[in-house]
């Protein structure tokens, strides 16, 4: 499916939607792209951990248009109209993403090297895709980002595990994600909230990353509290700047919308 978007004043960006099979496994893509090629690094986003395409709304979009690149926006396994989870979640499961399946997509999508949005599970994909990656990742930017696992993201977790039992979440994720729905809800909760996985940290993956970097973070994110900032800007090696956002929750991009694309273009503007 493909069709050619206009908004305002900004250039024309043509959407087609495809699905990737990558060795038997079905990875559902959106891409955004500019009526003329400007050779600059597309920006590549990755959702959160109950995302897909449909959940960004037009953000991406919009942010393309402002920055003058293309967009990319991948749903992981167990989301949206990819296919199911293929393996079990285990401790390394945001690093097995970030160094595995994010390189793949990127591959098939003829894509070399991308600026990285990531959101929650997504925006630690990122940072450690930064880490990894660094021939391919020319930036980043994180939203709600987790570098390790800590009191106020379990009790986030455990008051969503009660929000889905006693109100309609369920049927309102159906539309995005059909009959994956509890099995994707089940991978989040009782990973966060495992023994196994209370001590889980990549702070020390922090210094691999050289790329610039922007970690933006609502002061009232009901599921992390500011060290994962402080921690995470502290701890990389190359320019890395902190944006906290006050009377502002886990989605910055939803709650102060027109901040963060102002920000996040700004930051684009110098990158390749």
């Amino acid at each position: 499916m493909s069709s050619p978007t206009q908004t305002g004043g900004l250039a024309a960006l043509h959407s087609t939607d495809e699905v990737l099979d990558l060795r038997g496994r079905r990875i559902a893509v959106r891409h955004w792209r500019q009526a003329a090629s400007t050779g600059r690094a597309p920006l590549v986003f990755l959702h959160d951990s109950l995302g897909c395409i449909a959940t960004w709304r037009d953000f991406p979009q919009k942010l393309a248009e402002r920055s003058g690149r293309d967009a990319l926006i991948y749903e992981r396994l167990g989301h949206g109209g990819s296919g199911p989870f293929d393996r079990p979640r285990e401790r390394d499961y945001l690093l097995h993403e970030a160094r595995d399946v994010l390189p793949a997509v990127l591959a098939a999508c003829g894509v070399e090297r991308a600026v990285l949005f990531g959101h929650s599970d997504g925006g630690s994909i990122a940072l450690l895709a930064a880490a990894t990656l660094p021939e391919q990742v020319v930036g980043v930017v994180t939203e709600g980002a987790h570098i390790f696992n800590e009191d106020r993201t379990r009790a986030g977790v455990e008051q969503a595990i009660r929000d889905y039992r006693t109100t309609d979440i369920a049927q309102r994720l159906v539309k995005y994600h059909g009959d994956k729905v509890d099995a994707l809800f089940r991978a989040w909760t009782n990973t966060w909230t495992a023994e196994w996985f209370r001590d889980w940290s990549v702070e020390h993956l922090m210094p691999q990353i050289r790329c610039p970097l922007l970690v933006i973070q609502g002061e009232d994110d009901e599921f992390g509290t500011l060290e994962q900032v402080y921690r995470t800007v502290g701890g990389a090696s190359g320019p890395a700047r902190a944006l906290l956002l006050p009377h502002c929750g886990h989605t910055p991009h939803r709650e102060a919308r027109e901040r963060v694309e102002e920000e996040v273009t700004a930051f684009l503007d110098p990158l390749p």
